[in-house]
């Protein structure tokens, strides 16, 4: 019963991240960036089956390989995202057409490493996963931090930060939250 609802969790965590990602969002730099990836990684190392017993150093091979899919998938995300300086100091992100690109490609990935899991015969549990999207979660969150933080005034723009995509079209809404 663990694993269907860690497969649920996982599912809703998704689904409210990439929804939440393609709308413009202040990025807010003092608040706790890290917990929400930090309690998905506890939920996820709690479990006891995130290594085959009877495949250890297969499964071992898999939750690396997972894992640095998951710290690529996240800094990719993160430098694909747009990020920007409203004239009022305010620091925003919206996730690009690149991005869900980056996340279809994460996700395909995945997906063959859990056929090839499959295939060889190691059982793998929703924890590895899990573990792999706390990863992607905090490595993308980290470098948006980051970004925007390094986000400066420079005089001859009248005050207002280079960006990321200034050379795009502005076609973003505010969002209250």
């Amino acid at each position: 019963m663990a694993g269907l609802v860690n497969a649920l969790l996982i599912v809703a965590v998704v689904v409210v991240v990439i929804v939440r990602q393609f709308r413009a969002r202040p990025i807010d730099t003092g608040r706790r960036w890290w917990v929400l990836p930090v309690i998905l990684a506890v939920v996820a190392l709690r479990e006891p089956g995130i290594l085959d017993a009877h495949h250890r150093t297969e499964s071992a091979l898999l939750l690396a390989t997972e894992l640095l899919v998951g710290l690529g998938t996240g800094a990719a995300w993160a430098w694909t995202t747009r990020v920007w300086t409203e004239p009022d100091g305010v620091v925003w992100a919206r996730s690009t057409k690149a991005s869900a690109m980056v996340w279809f490609l994460g996700i395909a990935v995945r997906v063959g490493l859990v056929a090839l899991g499959a295939f060889i015969g190691v059982h793998q549990d929703s924890s590895a996963l899990m573990l792999g999207l706390a990863v992607t979660l905090l490595v993308r969150a980290g470098i948006l931090v980051w970004r925007a933080q390094s986000l400066s005034p420079v005089p001859s723009t009248g005050g207002a930060a280079r960006a990321y995509g200034d050379g795009m079209a502005r076609v973003t809404r505010k969002e209250g939250v």
